[in-house]
């Protein structure tokens, strides 16, 4: 049996745009109180804060890969590596810190 909203789809439309603008403003309140800033240590907080909750929310949409998928990736990094498209492992650490 179908589901039907009572509301017309324009309505979710407006709350989408809403919600999104609300999110927008409190990102650019957020920056602007953070420039604002002066001591090292609450910028260093936020730096370590914004850094565990990416991780955390990456971790969380962590899905197991399909060993077909598997199989493709390990194809592809053995010929990335037989083609020279490869970089070290320090080198990409020192990348991902800038």
């Amino acid at each position: 049996m179908p589901v039907i909203s009572c509301r017309p789809p324009q309505i979710f439309s407006f709350f989408d745009k809403k919600r999104k603008m609300d999110l927008e403003a409190r990102k650019i309140s957020f920056v602007q109180e953070f420039l604002r800033l002066q001591n090292e240590e609450i910028i260093t907080g936020l730096k370590s804060l914004l850094r565990k909750e990416k991780a955390a929310l990456i971790e969380k949409n962590l899905k197991p890969m399909r060993m077909d998928q598997y199989n493709a990736e390990m194809d592809r990094a053995m010929e990335d590596s037989t083609n020279g498209r490869m970089i070290k492992a320090t080198d990409l650490k020192a990348k991902i810190q800038e």
